[in-house]
């Protein structure tokens, strides 16, 4: 009998990904339409006091940090914050951890080492590594997420990535990349919205070098990024093509796909919707 602490967390082929906090209602919606689990990103304080209201109106949508950030959230109040949550709801909490941006954090120093220690506090506190995730870009993290986690979160990268990634952790590590979709047919509009979105992490020099690691040259890394490079990290189009795309990940070795919307919290449900079907996901009654 397989040992239940190494099974991959199983959250269905596609998820959403959102900056900050879906609405209960939302996340209804989103679960009814057939996605398995809510990202919530924005480095989310330690309490994490937004997930029982979304867990208290879904039934089995699962609802993962991407990612509580090292630096902000202290380990034991994130400890004690996941156990309960998974006493009240077994089982449909992720932890995803991550050490966010040296350009971003005083404090920034030795973050491998920062990351390896909260690893360390979260195995004292009783978080088992089969419920969190990290997220990891280079070789050297996404290594740590094989070793001490369930898999990896990989944020803001290509399919091309997504391979690598699965070549380097091997088939029994969870691997759930994120990417972003503007459901438009308009390319000059999408890439807007994407460097919009994408030209933060233009100066990052973590997310730079990651690309540069892919082929993406100096020049497409420059602000405001080249449309290679925005085209590749935000996928436009109808619905269909969109789709197409991001099961290049699928294909590519990816457990499950966090799909980011762009363009403001209105476009969130209009652009799941459209995407549901060429997604093949089956809606809930």
């Amino acid at each position: 009998m397989t040992n239940p602490s190494l099974l991959k967390p199983d959250l269905g082929r596609y998820g959403v990904w959102t900056g900050g906090p879906v609405k209960p209602e939302q996340a209804a919606a989103i679960e009814k339409l057939g996605y398995g689990a809510v990202w919530v990103g924005g480095s989310p304080a330690a309490d994490l006091s937004f997930v029982e209201p979304i867990l208290s109106q879904t039934e089995n949508l699962t609802v993962a940090t991407g990612i509580v950030n090292i630096w902000s959230a202290p380990a034991d109040e994130v400890a004690e914050s996941y156990h309960r949550i998974e006493k009240a709801y077994p089982g449909r909490f992720l932890l995803g951890v991550g050490v966010g941006h040296p350009e971003h954090t005083q404090e920034y120093t030795k973050p491998y080492e920062a990351l390896v220690s909260y690893l360390d506090r979260l195995d004292d506190k009783h978080v088992p590594t089969s419920r969190r995730v990290i997220a990891a870009l280079g070789p050297k993290v996404l290594q740590l997420a094989a070793q001490r986690s369930a898999g990896a979160h990989p944020y803001l990268t290509t399919p091309e990535h997504t391979g690598q990634a699965r070549n380097l952790v091997g088939p029994t590590v969870f691997l759930a990349p994120e990417h972003k979709v503007v459901l438009s047919t308009d390319s000059e509009e999408a890439r807007k919205l994407g460097r919009d979105s994408v030209g933060f992490y233009l100066g990052l020099s973590n997310y730079v070098n990651n690309w540069k690691r892919l082929g993406f040259t100096d020049a497409d890394v420059e602000k405001p990024g080249s449309d290679k490079l925005i085209d590749a990290v935000v996928a436009h189009g109808t619905a269909e093509a969109i789709a197409a795309r991001l099961a290049e990940h699928l294909d590519d070795g990816a457990d499950h796909v966090t799909i980011q919307v762009l363009g403001g919290w209105d476009k969130l449900l209009p652009t799941l919707t459209e995407l549901a079907g060429p997604l093949g996901l089956t809606a809930k009654s």
